[in-house]
């Protein structure tokens, strides 16, 4: 749900990187200049809830849902994490690693750094060190997801450098779950459904998109990408029914699959050539080989997009906006796309707005409320998201500790129980209590 790099030419005003929030809620965008955040609640019209520019050359900025709390990485210290308040306009805190930081990602439980080599696992209440995963398989992309249900956050990341290896950890208990052989090439894309029950990936080729149950790793569904050409995938999302599956690409085609099963208990299809034909394909598959089997029943877009750019860094969205399913897509030019999808049919998405990243107007006042989540809604009027209970107290102040060291764990006690009530000064008090490089005293412990 990310996208960050370099300029590649691109002019000053350009996007150094761009994040949907874990809800679907909000866009988050970086620039040479700093930041900006927008809300996504309405198609025609792209309110701003906030923008910085203290901080130039930001290549990385997640927000936690639709609170205040925004972290924020900039090339002018790229080992350096900054957490805000923005709302409040206060630095919570921030940490140095011991080499750059590629990428985060944070739910309501955890926030996980990656660097290459290594990933740091915090308890995002009072922002603690509770665990260091070190010597990694070499990752310089940063690949890695987090699952947004905060009562399992499962990480996921690369297990190999050649191979296609997923290693499912648990961010809460701090254990190994399972290893997962998904590809039989390097990974390029994870991204894990909204109740983290399910986990979609990818290989550097791009042709086949698989998704594993979680947290057995059982393979549920295989969809092929297409077989002319091998591709960067850039994006993978679920929608937050997990009902669909998107994926984009350095090309300019945009695939959204379908999460359904065939199943034998379905009526009877009436006589005729075609069925005879489809049940001894079927039959057929019980007995070749496992290689050629999987290929006869791997699913192909259920609909597709046509962008009118290719080559361009983009990363999608499958939400539910003004009632009715939308695909979004923002693109490194500056420019975020809403497309119609019919949820029944399928078919081409058809382009019903187009809005510029950079040109866009400041609201006068944020409209978003941070105590309460937004309501429960579908993605093509199917299953309803839960919605969170904010925690009535947490463990107040932070620790200057820096937490655990190599491994070391935190207490079961401090662990948080449920999502961050950011707006209460008690619990999330805006002031700067865990500045320093606990990280490097930690990597040469």
């Amino acid at each position: 749900m990310e996208a960050s790099g370099g300029g590649e030419g691109e002019s000053s005003e350009a996007l150094s990187c761009f994040s949907y929030n874990q809800d679907c809620t909000s866009l988050a965008i970086g620039t040479k200049t700093g930041y900006r955040l927008f809300s996504l609640s309405s198609v025609e019209q792209l309110d701003q809830v906030h923008e910085s520019n203290e901080i130039p050359d930001v290549y990385i900025v997640e927000r936690l849902f639709s609170s205040s709390l925004v972290v924020v990485v900039s090339h002018t210290k790229p080992r350096q994490m900054n957490v805000y308040h923005f709302k409040k306009g206060t630095e919570i805190c921030n940490y140095s690693y011991s080499s750059n930081i590629l990428s985060i990602r944070l739910n309501r439980q955890r926030l996980i750094v990656c660097l290459e080599e290594s990933l740091y696992i915090h308890n995002i209440k009072d922002m603690k060190l509770l665990k260091t995963i070190l010597e990694t398989p070499p990752n310089p992309t940063g690949l890695c997801a987090l699952s947004i249900n905060h009562s399992n956050s499962y990480l996921a990341y690369p297990g190999s450098v050649t191979v296609g290896e997923i290693v499912l950890y648990d961010g809460n208990n701090l254990r190994d779950v399972c290893s997962i052989s998904a590809h039989d090439g390097p990974l390029a894309a994870l991204a894990f459904n909204s109740t983290g029950s399910k986990l979609a990936s990818a290989s550097e080729k791009g042709t086949v998109i698989r998704v594993f149950s979680i947290p057995e790793g059982q393979k549920l569904y295989e969809f092929r990408r297409g077989m002319k050409r091998y591709v960067n995938i850039s994006s993978l999302v679920f929608s937050m029914d997990s009902q669909f599956l998107c994926a984009s690409s350095n090309t300019e085609t945009v695939h959204i699959f379908k999460l359904e099963h065939l199943t034998d208990s379905r009526p009877e299809e009436p006589p005729s050539w075609s069925g005879y034909m489809g049940k001894m394909f079927m039959a057929a598959t019980n007995y070749l080989p496992s290689q050629v089997s999987g290929m006869m029943s791997q699913d192909r877009a259920f609909a597709t997009v046509r962008l009118n750019i290719s080559g361009q860094r983009n990363i999608c969205m499958l939400s539910t906006i003004q009632k009715l399913p939308r695909l979004l897509v923002t693109t490194s030019d500056g420019h975020l796309y809403f497309y119609n999808l019919d949820p029944q049919d399928g078919g081409e998405c058809v382009l019903i707005k187009k809005h510029s990243l950079l040109d866009s107007g400041k609201t006068e006042e944020n409209k978003e409320n941070d105590l309460q989540p937004p309501a429960p809604q579908t993605y093509a009027a199917t299953v309803a998201r839960q919605s969170s209970v904010p925690l009535p107290s947490m463990m107040p102040g932070y620790s200057e500790d820096g937490g655990a060291l190599r491994g070391e764990i935190i207490p079961e006690h401090e662990f948080a129980t449920g999502p961050v009530c950011l707006d209460d000064e008690n619990e999330f008090p805006p002031i700067i209590l865990c500045r320093g490089s606990q990280m490097d005293k930690a990597k040469r412990s």
